[in-house]
């Protein structure tokens, strides 16, 4: 009996020691694992806070997209190799382009040749005049950014003369129009003369009439219609850049001209040009 009792009371010793050892273990383990579950926690937010910045990050990108979305009509469009024009100008050169002649339209082939013909054809409706016949006393030109509106010398000046007429007045009013509305628009004026010599007492040849002629168109301009002299440029080409060549009278007509030469910002006149639809 007393034997039984012994062994236990060893088996309880025993007992007890096992689970004091298990119970320590599983403290242990308890608090690995509640050190785990903290770490994992500050990783976790640091994560999050990660999330949160990149999340930040794509909505700011989404929004900045939207933003270029909703201002796509003031983005810009590469025209040729200098130009540029944008989406507002293009649906504005779309309706002026209803009203071209389908004869030249359909020769434009690119964006550039649409928006030369739908400039010259709101430049031409601002400075049309029923003396004017478009073929042979008025012809406008666009090259990328350049504007060069040609005028015959029949309606600027009289036979070998560098003294602006009246009857030039008209023309010169719209022109002066166009200059003035715009303040980025710069002007360059060059006279152009025929093959045919000249020497007289106040011309000394066909230079010194060119640059008679083209100052005289700049002087007028600036006095009479208040274009601001610094923003004009007075040139002459003499008889060296003709149209065609000097054989015949006709020809010869072709070339006395005097050439305008416009540098504007081009949505912007295209605007001022479209409003006078």
């Amino acid at each position: 009996m007393k034997k039984t009792a012994i062994t236990l009371i060893t088996i309880a010793l025993l007992t007890s020691c096992v689970s004091k050892k298990k119970y320590v273990e599983l403290q242990d383990q308890n608090s690995e694992l509640q050190s785990q579950l903290q770490k994992s926690q500050v990783e976790n937010e640091e994560l999050e806070g990660k999330f949160a910045e990149i999340q930040q990050r794509v909505d700011e990108y989404n929004n900045k997209i939207s933003s270029l979305t909703e201002e796509n009509n003031s983005q810009f469009v590469t025209v040729g190799d200098a130009a540029v024009i944008s989406e507002n100008t293009k649906k504005e050169m779309r309706k002026t382009l209803q009203n071209v002649d389908p004869s030249l339209l359909s020769g434009a082939e690119t964006l550039k040749d649409s928006m030369n013909l739908a400039i010259s054809y709101n430049l031409q409706k601002s400075m049309s005049n029923s003396s004017l016949n478009e073929d042979e006393d008025i012809a406008i030109d666009i090259d990328e950014t350049v504007v060069m509106i040609s005028i015959s010398d029949k309606l600027l000046f009289n036979t070998a003369s560098y003294r602006v007429s009246n009857k030039a007045d008209d023309i010169l009013q719209k022109l002066a129009d166009v200059i003035n509305s715009e303040p980025s628009i710069e002007v360059m004026v060059e006279g152009h003369t025929d093959a045919r010599s000249i020497h007289n007492a106040k011309v000394e040849d066909n230079w010194d009439l060119s640059v008679l002629r083209a100052t005289s168109v700049v002087r007028k301009l600036q006095d009479q219609f208040n274009v601001s002299p610094e923003k004009m440029i007075a040139s002459g080409r003499g008889e060296f850049q003709p149209l065609v060549s000097n054989d015949t009278k006709e020809d010869r007509a072709k070339n006395r001209r005097t050439r305008i030469v416009l540098l504007p910002n081009i949505n912007k006149f295209f605007a001022l040009m479209a409003s006078n639809d």
